[in-house]
């Protein structure tokens, strides 16, 4: 796909989809189409076959995440088509040399320029000649990894170690891709620079080489290692630093700990996505720990005194009020999530009225006397009275 039909082309209109649209929404609209205008159902239509692949085609963009932000990066700089910069890449002042967008985003710093530079590679040139790019400082990738931790590391913040592997140059031919004692030769067809350029009078887009794919060198004996390719695999091992107060699922980024970049670009970013193995006892919500804890019918009704426990800490006593109903939660300040301003959450104690299972004949009459004095009223009547009052 180029970058031309990216920006010339409204997937979502094709779809009739919103830009704001879900993965699934975009699934269940092309789903519809594809088998409205799917070739089988329209027999001999080439006017359905047409818009058969146009629904396609807009659904392999957009159904893939990575090629649907560059689609929407593309759309978004350039608004919905090329008339944005005067029809054909010149000044809207009239005549004079044709806008140079290498100079605008070409740049080698840091920001906006160097990231949409990297998004186009070299799409806009002046005069129709392809820019290079071969010798351009590039970032390295990104790269993910996965980590599983305990209940309470996620609580107090590890350190994990990541055995991480990722594309780097060849360590035979130091990223030539040419067999040791060999080089490789400019590419005849780009003259180096890596990309041929296709020219719409004033505008000219540029696409990769066919013949060097994009390198601007050609290989005649390549390295036996990497194949040509200049690219191998490394593996490193990584201490990470995991924050404390991770959740489950979370993904964190650790900048520049990703690929080496190439030309003495940037390192890429590491994304780690977080694993947590659940607890037998506490649970989480938010930055507070939660408990339940069991109590006896004498300790709720009579009010007491009982020992919670809390996570890597001792136990902590918390008095009960007189007649404490079944579920009532209890509030045990800064005993719960670490926060990244070093502060802490809550511990929320939930008490549950722990009912014997077995009682002797003693305890038995003692509560048949308890029932005797204590059932002064229906504690149901209100329930029953509300539900025939419909």
């Amino acid at each position: 796909m180029s970058t031309k039909d990216y920006l010339e082309k409204d997937y979502y209109a094709v779809l009739g989809v919103s830009k704001t649209a879900t993965a699934d929404e975009i699934k269940k609209a092309y789903r519809k189409l594809a088998r409205k205008y799917h070739p089988d159902a329209n027999q001999g239509s080439t006017e359905t076959e047409a818009k058969f692949k146009q629904v396609s085609e807009a659904y392999d963009v957009l159904s893939d995440v990575k090629r649907r932000k560059e689609y929407d990066e593309a759309r978004a700089l350039f608004g919905s088509g090329l008339g944005g910069f005067a029809g054909a890449g010149a000044p809207r002042g009239g005549g004079g040399a044709p806008f140079d967008f290498g100079d605008l985003f070409g740049g080698s710093g840091q920001g906006t320029g160097e990231r949409i530079g990297d998004l186009f590679g070299g799409l806009f040139n002046r005069g129709g000649r392809p820019t290079s790019t071969t010798t351009r400082p590039r970032r390295g990738q990104d790269i993910e990894s996965e980590v599983t931790l305990s209940f309470g590391e996620s609580v107090e913040g590890t350190t994990v170690s990541l055995r991480l592997t990722s594309s780097s140059a060849c360590p035979a031919c130091s990223g030539t891709g040419a067999k040791a004692g060999t080089t490789p030769r400019v590419c005849p067809t780009c003259e180096g620079t890596g990309a041929a350029s296709r020219n719409l009078g004033n505008f000219a887009f540029s696409e990769p080489c066919r013949d060097c794919k994009g390198r601007g060198l050609l290989v005649d004996d390549p390295c036996p290692v990497c194949e040509g390719s200049g690219r191998g695999k490394s593996t490193r091992t990584l201490q990470a630093r995991i924050p404390a107060g991770v959740a489950d699922g979370q993904r964190i980024r650790l900048k520049a700990k990703g690929a080496p970049g190439e030309n003495g670009g940037p390192a890429g970013d590491l994304y780690v996505h977080i694993h947590v193995k659940p607890h037998p006892v506490f649970g989480r919500s938010g930055d507070n720990l939660t408990i339940t804890v069991p109590v006896t019918f004498t300790e709720a009704a009579l009010g007491s005194e009982i020992r919670v426990p809390t996570l890597h800490g001792m136990p902590v006593t918390l008095r009960l009020p007189e007649s404490t109903p079944n579920g009532r939660t209890f509030r045990v300040r800064g005993r719960g999530v670490t926060r990244k301003d070093g502060t802490k959450g809550d511990l929320l104690v939930t008490v549950e009225v722990s009912v014997p299972q077995h009682l002797d004949d003693k305890a038995k009459s003692a509560l048949e006397e308890f029932r005797a004095v204590a059932d002064v009223e229906d504690v149901r009547a209100e329930l029953l009275r509300q539900a025939g009052s419909e």
